[in-house]
């Protein structure tokens, strides 16, 4: 296999991933700072990159596929690819690559932890013990137990969160149009789950139907005192009717890892809420699942510079 160059989205990657393409010839570059259009077009130009690594989501325009000549595969550090001109690629014959599942156990947890803090009242109780408070006598915690979790997109992520919720006595159902889903509840309509849960929580991947998916409306469905979780993509909730509703109390509280633009603003109303929980994008960043994203997607870079076909699901535009 001829000498090939990777470029990374980032001022580094794993060792695991590193060593998988060093053995198959490849050199390893690096994009550190902000990674914007124009630099990263630049980028590519001058190392005349053969792959492309993504870490985030960078702008992977027209342009930028246009920067190398011999860029042949865009690989994803992860699954999302909502950042990258899907159709562009498939016109010049680069295949989108991503590394299905290998995080998926690592979001599950993270959305299952801010529901159980956020049901719990963790944030305010913390908050108002530092400074300085006690929960009097009148205070009544929530369980968890019982409460209904309604799952808006059912893949591994999903599929994960719906059966640890289900483990610590959660009511599970999953919005799904078509089909069952492993013997939970199943309800086809976004409007009608959101009337029948305590908890939604969103898995789904960002596309043209999924932009603004959880607008006022579906906010306003939900039951009073409710909690949003948002572990999939931060465009896929209408920000400002979130805030609203946070804001006049019709939602309890909000757990997002995902925001519509990133890094989160420094005027977001968001950094003032102590309902809120707020992470930066980081729910599938663990060192177990880092290093088996990034072996896969190291994988997939080789195998596809090789010649060898992906594994199913990997090349997202085959």
């Amino acid at each position: 296999m001829p000498r090939f160059t990777t470029l990374v989205t980032a001022a580094q990657w794993t060792l695991e991933a590193e060593r998988i393409v060093q053995a198959a010839g490849g050199e390893i570059a690096y994009l550190e700072g902000a990674v914007t259009e124009e630099r990263l077009g630049e980028r590519l130009a001058a190392t005349r990159a053969e792959a492309l690594v993504l870490r985030g989501s960078p702008p992977v325009t027209a342009r930028v596929l246009a920067a190398s000549p011999a860029l042949r595969i865009v690989a994803k550090n992860g699954a999302g690819v909502d950042s990258v001109d899907l159709a562009e690629a498939g016109r010049r014959g680069i295949a989108v690559a991503v590394a299905p599942g290998a995080n998926a156990y690592a979001v599950a947890e993270h959305a299952l932890a801010m529901m159980l803090a956020l049901v719990r009242g963790l944030p305010q109780l913390d908050r108002s013990l530092r400074a300085g408070g006690w929960a009097d006598a009148a205070y009544r915690g929530r369980d968890f137990r019982g409460c209904a979790v309604g799952i808006v997109g059912y893949g591994a992520i999903g599929r994960h969160t719906a059966q640890l919720a289900a483990m610590l006595g959660a009511q599970v159902c999953v919005l799904r149009r078509r089909g069952t889903a492993d013997g939970f509840a199943v309800e086809a309509d976004l409007l009608r789950l959101a009337a029948r849960v305590d908890v939604l929580s969103l898995h789904c991947p960002l596309t043209e139907a999924t932009r603004g998916l959880v607008g006022a409306r579906e906010l306003a469905a939900l039951r009073p005192g409710a909690i949003l979780v948002n572990t999939a993509r931060g465009a896929v909730v209408d920000e400002a009717a979130l805030v609203a509703a946070l804001q006049s109390g019709h939602l309890a509280g909000a757990g997002l890892d995902t925001f519509a633009t990133e890094p989160l603003p420094a005027d977001s109303p968001l950094r003032h809420m102590d309902q809120v929980i707020l992470t930066p994008h980081v729910a599938g960043v663990t060192r177990d699942a880092a290093a088996r994203v990034s072996m896969l997607t190291a994988a997939n870079v080789v195998d596809h510079l090789a010649g060898r076909a992906l594994p199913p699901g990997h090349c997202i535009n085959a």
